[in-house]
């Protein structure tokens, strides 16, 4: 049984939300307020938490089995609680690189299994899209539901 069966979701409200992580992946990316995998984001938590406002943990089907990952995921759920960061499952790996963009040519691919999404403390950055999905996680906590998921969807 997959996270999916076990979480029902209202479709719509899941696509608004869908959308609105898209819409503060490319923002954040715009303004370089996006770190991009596993060990860079640990990294960053480490040095600053207080910057960190989401954290997204993004995989398929086929990374369920990935039991280095399933720990790597583990202890970030755990530090992102610790230290009151909203933190969102999603899948949709394609959809993710599609959002980000390709990698420049001969370089690594990049880890996208976790993304973080940062606010200097010199700037309150506001965006709608980031209140909606700083909601949902709000909402989800209030039914237990400590890693809410959200299923970006391919267009």
């Amino acid at each position: 049984m997959t996270l999916e069966e076990l979480v029902p979701c209202d479709s719509t409200k899941m696509q608004a939300v869908s959308e609105a992580v898209e819409q503060v992946l490319v923002a954040a990316q715009r303004q370089d307020r996006l770190t991009v995998g596993v060990y860079e984001s640990a990294k960053l938590m480490n040095v600053d938490p207080d910057s960190v406002v989401l954290c997204l943990l993004a995989t398929d089907e086929e990374d369920e089995g990935d039991i280095a990952l399933q720990i790597h995921f583990t202890l970030i759920q755990a530090f992102c609680c610790d230290n009151d960061i909203h933190i969102l499952r999603v899948s949709g790996m394609q959809r993710l690189a599609a959002i980000l963009g390709e990698p420049e040519a001969g370089a690594e691919p990049r880890d996208l299994h976790c993304l973080l999404v940062t606010n200097p403390h010199t700037d309150a950055w506001k965006s709608q899209g980031l209140a909606e999905v700083a909601n949902y996680c709000a909402e989800s906590r209030d039914r237990n539901q400590w890693v809410p998921y959200v299923c970006l969807q391919e267009r």
